[in-house]
């Protein structure tokens, strides 16, 4: 008997029965390939746009905290700083004898210690300035002692102007840093001290010396 031997198919590829389910497979995994790429590159651009617009988003949320940063600057023009002479001094009690005698104020023989600078140019009236932005809280006239104006300021500082006159600001009244709100002038109460603005500066509730934030 001869042996019945079968010889390899010698069809071409396309007519063997699993060329096209191979050529569909593999189109339906490019498929499946192109749209997972195209999803990852759009999520990725998504993210990138978003990232792109956070700075602005930031800046603008800066703005205000730069503003809470302002830094205290003179009561007066600062052009006129070689002609300011401190004619009164704040009470320290840690300071020297001879600036603690300069802190006390005398009325009618009675003595009472200083809370803020007593600040004089040349002995003569001067433009009165914010020392930073803020709000006026209170503008109190009292000719013994001198006319007072206070100021409230984003970082929690309090400013008060006394011993000042041609008051230009009212309460309620918005101020810039450097703006003019009055003028000094003499009181009833510091005679001695001639014509000056009495400076103070209030600091989470205490008065302290001016001179901790600025150099005269």
């Amino acid at each position: 008997m001869g042996e019945d031997k079968r010889k390899p198919s010698r069809k071409p590829f396309m007519e063997r029965p699993w060329f096209w389910p191979v050529i569909y497979s593999s189109i339906a995994v490019m498929i499946v390939g192109v749209i997972l790429s195209y999803n990852v590159l759009y999520n990725s651009k998504q993210d990138q746009v978003a990232l792109e617009g956070q700075p602005e988003t930031n800046q603008q949320s800066i703005l205000p905290t730069a503003t809470k940063l302002e830094m205290l600057k003179y009561p007066f023009k600062e052009e006129l700083f070689n002609e300011v002479s401190i004619v009164q001094e704040f009470y320290d009690v840690t300071a020297d004898e001879a600036t603690r005698e300069k802190g006390l104020l005398v009325f009618n023989q009675v003595f009472t210690t200083s809370t803020g600078v007593s600040i004089a140019i040349n002995s003569e009236p001067f433009e009165v300035v914010a020392a930073m932005s803020g709000e006026v809280t209170q503008v109190k006239m009292d000719v013994f002692k001198g006319n007072q104006i206070t100021l409230k300021h984003p970082n929690g500082m309090e400013t008060r102007y006394s011993s000042v006159s041609d008051i230009l600001v009212k309460e309620g009244d918005k101020v810039t840093q450097g703006e003019a709100i009055a003028k000094s002038q003499e009181n009833e109460w510091n005679p001695q001290a001639g014509v000056h603005l009495y400076f103070e500066l209030v600091e989470d509730g205490v008065l302290i010396n001016p001179r901790k934030y600025l150099s005269f």
